[in-house]
């Protein structure tokens, strides 16, 4: 008879439901990070930076503070905040964009936390299933009074389900963490490197003063 995987499941007893609860708010957080993270941020940093230097060029400042406060992306009312301080000095502008920075991509690491421990977590359940399991399966082995193969076997296949299925489940997140966190960090430096650009266009138009 072919065992389904509802049938692996039962068989792996109570912890199994804990893995289960820790791969379900896993994926959860995952699909919102997904769209976070690849498609509220999904505006090119650099080329936002080039349209509003075009749109000063040809309107002026303000019209190019509009544009960005219409714009969606955190990145805009980054910029949008640097050129807020038009006529004040280099040091303004950067601290103005570095507050609101902080403000707009606080959510670039929101949720990451509890991946990562989902990660964590779902191999140690496994193993704790394990454990739990060869416990048992001895604890059996002893009321026989004697080691019957089929006993000990079917104890070990069943201990050792927790475990795989705690491997399964962190696998994949294990994969998503690291690609998010590969996305954070490319887009940090993206509007680190927009951030700088902005501010160097505007001190060379004499929009913005290098100090005082």
């Amino acid at each position: 008879m072919v065992e389904t995987l509802v049938d692996y499941f039962n068989r792996g007893g109570i912890v199994m439901w804990f893995i289960l609860a820790v791969a379900i708010i896993a994926l959860a957080i995952s699909i919102e990070r997904i769209y976070s993270l690849f498609f509220k941020i999904s505006a090119n940093p650099i080329k936002l930076v080039e349209d509003v230097i075009k749109i000063i060029e040809e309107k002026g400042a303000n019209e190019a503070i509009e544009y960005l406060n219409s714009h969606r992306s955190p990145i805009a009312k980054v910029l949008a905040a640097g050129l807020e301080k038009a006529g004040k000095s280099k040091m303004v502008v950067e601290e103005a964009m570095t507050r609101r920075a902080l403000k707009e991509l606080a959510f670039l690491d929101r949720g990451m936390i509890y991946i990562a421990a989902a990660v964590t977590l779902a191999p140690i359940l496994g193993f704790l299933g394990t454990v739990s399991g060869m416990i048992n399966a001895f604890d059996a082995i002893a009321k026989a009074g004697e080691v019957e193969p089929s006993v000990v076997s079917a104890g070990i296949s069943e201990a050792l389900l927790t475990t795989a299925f705690g491997l399964f489940v962190a696998a994949p997140f294990s994969l998503l963490y690291s690609v998010f966190m590969d996305r954070i960090n490319s887009y940090q430096k993206k509007i680190e490197e927009a951030s700088n650009y902005l501010i160097e266009y505007l001190v060379e138009a004499g929009i913005v003063r290098e100090i005082g």
